[in-house]
């Protein structure tokens, strides 16, 4: 009794290793949340990496909605009513939706934030806010990570050799 007692216990403490150890090999997340602002907006989402792959086009297919990140869609509050791309839109948040072109791409304020990406979006798009229009500029330097940033009076995206600047600023 003594023997198959000192087996269990013994086969126990194998197992809690084992575990311990894998939970300690944990990788971090591919496409972690991250954040940015400014003095009236703050965006939350989750970001991609490149890792060799074709971005736009591929990827993120052209003229297809893009949740602008990775896993739920990408978040904007806004501390105060604002000015986005040359319309008013109130205090509040809202989820952000793309839809990626070649030359242009199509920004989406939706009314419903926390949505778990395009599927979602189909069901909820009657709720859109605004959509509007902006150019794609192309850049030299690849860049790894999908960002978003605030830069003086803009939204800014990047990812891979495309940016997207969305006027931006307090009404």
């Amino acid at each position: 009794m003594k023997r198959i007692a000192a087996l269990c216990t013994m086969l126990m403490a194998a197992f809690m290793m084992n575990v311990s150890a894998q939970e300690a090999k944990k990788e971090p997340p591919k496409s972690p949340l991250t954040s940015a602002k400014n003095s009236f907006a703050s965006v939350s989402y989750s970001q991609p990496s490149k890792r060799g792959r074709v971005i736009f086009g591929e990827l993120v297919p052209y003229g297809q909605v893009w949740r602008t990140g990775a896993n739920k869609s990408t978040d904007v509050t806004f501390s105060t009513d604002v000015i986005f791309a040359g319309k008013e839109v109130k205090k509040g948040t809202y989820a952000l939706f793309t839809i990626p072109e070649e030359n242009e791409w199509t920004v989406i304020l939706n009314s419903v934030p926390a949505q778990k990406g395009a599927f979602e979006y189909d069901q909820n798009k009657d709720k859109n806010v605004l959509d509007v229009k902006e150019p794609v500029a192309k850049l030299n330097k690849e860049v790894e990570k999908f960002t978003i940033s605030f830069e003086k009076d803009f939204m800014v995206f990047t990812w891979d050799k495309t940016q997207v600047k969305v006027p931006l600023k307090k009404k």
